[in-house]
C-alpha cells in the first residue's frame, strides 16, 4: 500500500522551514469499455490487513517494533490486530466476489514463511497461504501476490541491518524460491517488491518508516543511519535482490508454473512549475530520482545520468554481469499512482545543505501548489491531491521511454479521515472517492484507446479501510468501512455499488 510516506516528509519539511453528485454504471464507463482480458482488482498488504502478529509461528518484522516504538505512529496505534484478515479471508473473499473483481493482490508475510528470516519453513504459514489461494480461486479470484511489502522480519535486522548488507540478497532468494516452489502451481502474477523507492527513502534517508534510519539533522528522529548513502545501497540490494530472484523463476519455475513477474512502483507524476528549461529539467530529475531509479537499470542496465552525474561515488555501480542480470529482469511493470506534483528547479538547496539527503540530491522541488493553488482537489491525506489527467501522462511517458511494457496499475484511490464523530451511515457515503476512481479509469481508458499504451490491469487501494503505517488507523482508504469500534465489522460504501456496477454492466 499506501505510503503516506510522501505526507509525512512533506509535513516535516513544513514545520522545519516555515514553510456530491452521484455517478452511474461509472460516468460512462462499463467493463467492456476496457480490452478484453483487462483485469479489475482490489489491494492489501500482510501487514496491514492480517493481524494475528504471534500466531502460529509467525516471527516479529521491523513494522512490529516500529509500530510499538512511541511517537512513530500517529494515533499511537498498531497493526497487532488490523483488520483480521487472517482469520476472515473467507468473508472478505465474498466480498470480492460480489463486486464482480477479477483479482486480489495480497502480499506474503515473510516472517510467517521463515519466522527467523532463514533456516527452517514454518508449515503453519505455508498452510495459511494455501488456504487463501485456494479460497480465491474456488470463488473465480486470481491470486497476484506481492513476496515483499516492507514487513521485513525483525531477525535479520538485528543479524546484518537487513537491506543494507548484500547477504539480503541470498536470504530473499531462499525466501523467494521457498514461495515457487509452494504456491507456484496456482499462483500465475507474482510482484518481487512493493515500493523499493518508498522504503528505501521512508525506511533510511528521512527515519519516518521502518527501520527508522537516518542521519545529519533527522538523527534526532533516528539512532542510526547514513541519510546521504543508505538509501542508495538499499536500492541496489534490492534490484540485485529483485534480478537474482527473477533468474531463479526464469530458470526452474517459469515454463512449468507459467507465471509472470515484476514489481510494483511508486510513481507520483510531475508536471513543471513554469515553462522554463530549469524547470522542465528539474522535471525530469524528480522522475529521475524516483522512477528511473528503478526502471532505467531494469530497462537499460544501469541508473540514469542525471544520478550519475549528482550522486556521484555515493551511487554504487553495477558489474557487467550484474547489470546483465538486472536489464530485462520482469515481465511487468507494476504502478502505485495516486496523484501528480509540480516539480521545479531547487536554485537554492537550503534543504540538501541541512538534510544531506537523498532528497536533495536531485536539484527539484516538488510541491502540490503553484502560485497559491493547489494542483487539484485534495483527499484526506496531506499529501494526496486528485488530478486524473496525470495518470494519462505517466502511462505515456512510460510507453515512450521503457518501449511500451506490459503495465498493471497496482494500486489507486484515495481516502476519507476516520472522523470518529459521523455517523457509519455518513461516512458510507464516498461519492469524492467514486468521482476518483471514475475520473482515473477515464484517463487510463484514454490512454489505451487513444495512445496505444500497454496496459493490463487495475487495482483498487483499497478493498478494506485499513491501518495506514505511520498514519494508523486515521486514513480510510476502503470501498468497505470497517467499524474499529464494533468486532471490525465491514460495511460496504457507496462506491462498492459503483464499482458492482461498472464490473457488471455491459
Amino acid at each position: 500500500m499506501v505510503v503516506r510516506k510522501r505526507s509525512l516528509v512533506f509535513v516535516v519539511l513544513l514545520v522545519v522551514f516555515g514553510v456530491g453528485r452521484c455517478l452511474a454504471q461509472g460516468g460512462g464507463l462499463s467493463r467492456s469499455s476496457f480490452p478484453e482480458g483487462f483485469v479489475f482488482g482490489t489491494a492489501s498488504s500482510s501487514y496491514q490487513y492480517e493481524g494475528a502478529v504471534e500466531e502460529d509461528g509467525k516471527g516479529r518484522t521491523v513494522w512490529d517494533v516500529f509500530a510499538h516504538t512511541f511517537g512513530k505512529v500517529i494515533d499511537f496505534s498498531n497493526a497487532d490486530v488490523a483488520v483480521d484478515q487472517y482469520h476472515r479471508f473467507d468473508e472478505d473473499i465474498l466480498l470480492m466476489k460480489d463486486m464482480g473483481m477479477d483479482a486480489y493482490r495480497f502480499s506474503i508475510a515473510w516472517s510467517r514463511i521463515f519466522p527467523n528470516g532463514t533456516g527452517e519453513v514454518n508449515q503453519a504459514g505455508i498452510d495459511h497461504y494455501n488456504k487463501l489461494i485456494n479460497a480465491l480461486l474456488a470463488n473465480g479470484i486470481e491470486p497476484y501476490v506481492t513476496l515483499y511489502h516492507w514487513d521485513l522480519p525483525q531477525a535479520l535486522e538485528d543479524r546484518y541491518d537487513g537491506w543494507i548488507d548484500p547477504r539480503i540478497i541470498q536470504d530473499y532468494a531462499d525466501y523467494a524460491e521457498t514461495c515457487f516452489k509452494a504456491f507456484g502451481d496456482r499462483v500465475k502474477h507474482w510482484m518481487t517488491f512493493n515500493e523499493p523507492h518508498t522504503f528505501a527513502i521512508q525506511g533510511y534517508d528521512v527515519g519516518l518508516q521502518a527501520p527508522g534510519r537516518c542521519s545529519a539533522f533527522l538523527r534526532l528522529l533516528c539512532r542510526a543511519g547514513n541519510s546521504a548513502t543508505e538509501p542508495y545501497i538499499v536500492a541496489h540490494n534490492v534490484l540485485l535482490s529483485h534480478a537474482t530472484v527473477s533468474d531463479i523463476y526464469r530458470r526452474k519455475y517459469k515454463q512449468k508454473q507459467q507465471g509472470s513477474l515484476g514489481i510494483a512502483f511508486d510513481v507520483m507524476w510531475y508536471e513543471p512549475m513554469t515553462n522554463s528549461s530549469e524547470d522542465i529539467d528539474a522535471t525530469q530529475r524528480a522522475q529521475d530520482f524516483q522512477f528511473g531509479w528503478f526502471m532505467d537499470p531494469l530497462f537499460f542496465g544501469d541508473y540514469p545520468s542525471s544520478m550519475r552525474k549528482r550522486v556521484g561515488n555515493r551511487l554504487p555501480r553495477f558489474t557487467t554481469a550484474e547489470a546483465a542480470l538486472v536489464k530485462g529482469s520482469l515481465d511487468f511493470v507494476g504502478v502505485n499512482h495516486y496523484t501528480t506534483y509540480y516539480a521545479k528547479h531547487n536554485s537554492t538547496n537550503i534543504i540538501g545543505i541541512l538534510l544531506n539527503d537523498t532528497l536533495a540530491d536531485s536539484g527539484a522541488m516538488t510541491l502540490p501548489f503553484k502560485n497559491g493553488k493547489a494542483i487539484g482537489d485534495r483527499a484526506s491525506s496531506i499529501w494526496l491531491y486528485i488530478v486524473p489527467q496525470g495518470l494519462r501522462s505517466l502511462m505515456n511517458h512510460i510507453k515512450q521511454k521503457y518501449g511500451n511494457p506490459v503495465v498493471i496499475i497496482t494500486e489507486n484511490g484515495m481516502d476519507d479521515f476516520n472522523n470518529p464523530f459521523i455517523s457509519i451511515k455518513h461516512a458510507l457515503n464516498d461519492d469524492k472517492r467514486i468521482r476518483y476512481h471514475n475520473d482515473y479509469l477515464l484517463n487510463l481508458l484514454a490512454s489505451i484507446r487513444e495512445d496505444g499504451c500497454n496496459v493490463q490491469g487495475y487495482f483498487a487501494w483499497s478493498l478494506l479501510d485499513n491501518w495506514e503505517w505511520a498514519a494508523g488507523y486515521t486514513s480510510r482508504f476502503g470501498l468497505y468501512f470497517v467499524d474499529y469500534k464494533d468486532k471490525l465489522k465491514r460495511y460496504p460504501k457507496k462506491s462498492v455499488t459503483w464499482f458492482k456496477n461498472l464490473l457488471k454492466s455491459a
